[in-house]
């Protein structure tokens, strides 16, 4: 085991940074340049589907259910992984795993085409996995690195670089895009190509910081075979103890109802822009999408504030009940809009009321947590409730927009989820005094 002490600035921050290195996946890849990628590889051949094991699916159906199957991995594994990275201190093997697998995934993406395209898909279904794979193991480092009364401002540093880190890259890519030419490349779809290249090159080459600094723990003790399923022996034990806890209990339902719409538009946001949206050329739609999603990330902040001083005043629990009646309105908007700036008010709105969500629905977690029990098991069965979610949820949305034609059409579905989850948040107990 490396000899480190518990608080340590260097190794504090070198933990923070990697959200600069890998946050360039979640805005490059997920929210803007590759969905503008995908959509015009199907608009360059005229078509708007493609003939997968003799079926035609629509595209946007394919890119949600091969979402939905990474997630579904990603859920599956990493209770697994996790408990066998606990007992034999091998976490930062784990995570430098998976940060490999994700960045040269997204770097081997470079040749994503419609001549291979399952070969593609799976390329972009390792990028995901590699993402969401390192943060398990990424989150669990801090309580071990920080103490208590620092965890908070380190993780909100962590944060706030990988902001401006995504920021900044996305910002170069679109550059290169807008002016491809003078970049030496032969056309805008070579340059976003390039883009992916460097996404992975960015978060490998930055995460080799953190990874010199974080500390291994790795020990001698040997794997077993009741080894493997230590992990989802955790979770089955939180699921046997939410029998005793109501609130808790009827919290995490409402959760991954409403949890599962939340996550899907966040997904599926820059799709439903790319193709939906009436933008005119293709030189518009480029930027009129990523400024688009750079509205949602500034946005975010302003929202997860108010969200905050909101529930300060009237609880938690209602201060969720509102926000998922925000997104109702926000989703039967986002069913009649085709132009661009009804698109950018639509981003703005999904922008303020996404931060907040995110934030005050794991602090209201936080919160239920019994004081005498693990937090670490209840936070993994928490992470798995969420991937759980978004599976059903891309599923489902690929699946409704599929067999209707439209992507409208399957924000129909999400806006039952969302009132759903209104009417199971108010069967959790005492929700005023409680969550104040």
């Amino acid at each position: 085991m490396d000899r480190f002490v518990k608080g340590d600035k260097k190794i504090m921050n070198a933990w923070a940074f990697y959200d600069w290195a890998n946050s360039v996946y979640a805005l490059v890849i997920s929210s803007s340049i590759f969905p503008l990628y995908y959509g015009a590889l199907f608009r360059e051949l005229g078509v708007d589907s493609y003939e997968l094991f003799g079926v035609s699916i629509k595209s946007e159906s394919i890119i949600s259910y091969i979402t939905a199957l990474g997630f579904l991995v990603v859920a599956i594994i990493s209770p697994i992984l996790s408990g066998i990275a606990d007992y034999l201190g091998t976490k930062k093997f784990f995570m430098k795993l998976f940060c490999g697998i994700g960045s040269v995934s997204c770097m081997l993406m470079y040749f994503f085409s419609l001549d291979y395209f399952l070969w593609s898909l799976l390329l972009y279904m390792f990028g995901l996995i590699g993402f969401w794979g390192s943060l398990v193991f990424y989150n669990s480092y801090l309580p071990e690195i920080a103490p208590s009364d620092q965890q908070d401002r380190i993780s909100a540093k962590g944060y706030a670089l990988g902001y401006v880190g995504s920021v900044v890259l996305l910002l170069i890519n679109l550059a290169m895009v807008m002016n491809a030419e003078y970049f030496g490349f032969s056309s805008a779809m070579q340059a976003m190509r390039f883009s992916f290249i460097m996404v992975g090159l960015w978060w490998v080459g930055f995460g080799l910081y953190t990874f010199s600094y974080l500390p291994n723990f790795k020990n001698d003790k040997k794997i077993t075979r009741s080894l493997i399923f230590k992990g989802v022996r955790e979770l089955r034990g939180v699921w046997h103890q939410l029998k005793d806890q109501l609130a808790l209990k009827r919290y995490l339902v409402a959760f991954f109802v409403y949890s599962m719409a939340v996550q899907t538009v966040m997904i599926i946001a820059a799709y439903f822009g790319e193709k939906e949206i009436e933008w005119g050329t293709e030189s518009e739609r480029t930027t009129g999408l990523i400024v688009s999603i750079l509205v949602i990330q500034l946005v975010a902040v302003i929202g997860a504030i108010l969200t905050s001083k909101i529930s300060s005043k009237i609880g938690n629990i209602y201060t969720l009940c509102l926000l998922n009646a925000l997104w109702v309105i926000i989703c039967i908007y986002a069913y009649t809009i085709s132009s661009p700036s009804q698109f950018y008010i639509a981003a703005g709105t999904v922008g303020l009321v996404m931060g907040g969500i995110q934030s005050l629905s794991r602090s209201t977690y936080s919160k239920l947590l019994p004081e005498t029990r693990d937090t670490t098991s209840f936070f993994s069965f928490y992470d798995v409730t969420e991937k759980i979610g978004i599976v059903l949820g891309m599923f489902m949305y690929g699946l409704v927009s599929d067999l209707t034609g439209r992507m409208q059409n399957a924000i129909l579905f999400l806006i039952v989820f969302f009132a759903l989850g209104f009417v199971l948040l108010l069967r959790v107990p005492d929700k005023r005094n409680t969550f104040k």
